[in-house]
């Protein structure tokens, strides 16, 4: 059963949502969503996690779903998001976890990883990207990113959710039920437009720093995750892996960027594995419709 909470963190409002073993030395796991997305994305990975013996800790980040949307874009920057996720889970008495991230929630708990290594047990990353390393191009994608924002602001979420749904990187999600992409539409509009774009502005790829030269600074337990039917992130996830110290790669077949969604059963076998030398459980613990 899962319970939802308003953190305050330096001003700013977070909505956290833990689930599962709360015990003394149950593992703690944070889960970090992709753009426009929110811990409701979590829901069903919180409760395998859950099952399998570990506290799952999801959180909307800066202008998602219940969280705070602040008007400063600065307030969203991947530091300030960083420093505000350290000391959320400090309020909930977790010193370091495991860090799992879908996308933008990916660069971020990759920033952490980097940054703070204090705080990472391990790292599950999917479909992640280290950012833009030519600065040009980093120009150009910030651009980009501030007329979309502006555009969010300018014609609501209605537009947004429309809009988003119909870039190519999701193609593959066509496959999904009638049901599934209308629960994922409604899970976008419930985004603040206002947060939407600060996002853009603070955090989105345009405006994140280049982590390519720190990937020798994760020393953790690193997985990988992207769908064979997105090859620009299983590229990515490529040259990442050949610089991260401990990282293993995993490519799922008939998925695309958003792995956990399209595949969610061999995700989760996937993610289990990464998981279960951490958990106090047996592999037969593990959901049995999970095994392969």
């Amino acid at each position: 059963m899962s319970v939802n909470h308003v953190r305050p963190v330096r001003g700013l409002a977070y909505h956290v949502s833990p689930r599962g073993d709360s015990g003394v030395g149950a593992p703690d796991v944070v889960l970090l969503h992709g753009f426009a997305g929110s811990t409701r994305d979590w829901e069903r990975t919180c409760e395998v996690l859950g099952r399998a013996g570990l506290r799952a800790i999801a959180i909307d980040l800066p202008g998602h779903g219940a969280t705070a949307a602040p008007p400063d874009a600065t307030r969203y920057t991947m530091a300030e998001t960083a420093h505000d996720l350290c000391e959320l889970l400090e309020g909930l008495r977790v010193r370091s976890a495991h860090w799992i991230g879908y996308s933008m929630g990916s660069r971020l708990a990759l920033f952490v990883a980097a940054t703070r290594p204090d705080r990472v047990e391990s790292l599950v990353l999917e479909s992640a990207s280290p950012g833009i390393e030519d600065a040009a191009a980093r120009d150009a994608r910030r651009a980009s990113d501030e007329a979309l924002a502006a555009e969010i602001v300018r014609r609501g979420i209605e537009w947004f959710a429309e809009h988003w749904g119909s870039r190519p990187i999701f193609d593959s999600q066509r496959s999904l039920s009638v049901a599934a992409r209308a629960a994922l539409r409604d899970r976008r509009l419930r985004n603040d437009p206002r947060g939407l774009a600060g996002s853009l502005r603070g955090i989105g790829q345009g405006a994140q720093p280049w982590l390519g030269d720190r990937l020798a600074d994760v020393r953790c337990p690193t997985l990988l995750v992207t769908g064979a039917l997105d090859p620009k992130y299983t590229g990515l996830a490529e040259f990442m892996a050949a610089r991260v110290a401990h990282a293993e790669r995993v490519v799922v077949p008939e998925a695309g960027h958003n792995v956990h969604l399209e595949q969610p059963e061999a995700y989760e076998r996937t993610l289990l594995a990464h998981l279960r030398p951490f958990t106090r459980v047996s592999p037969i613990s593990v959901p049995s419709s999970l095994e392969a």
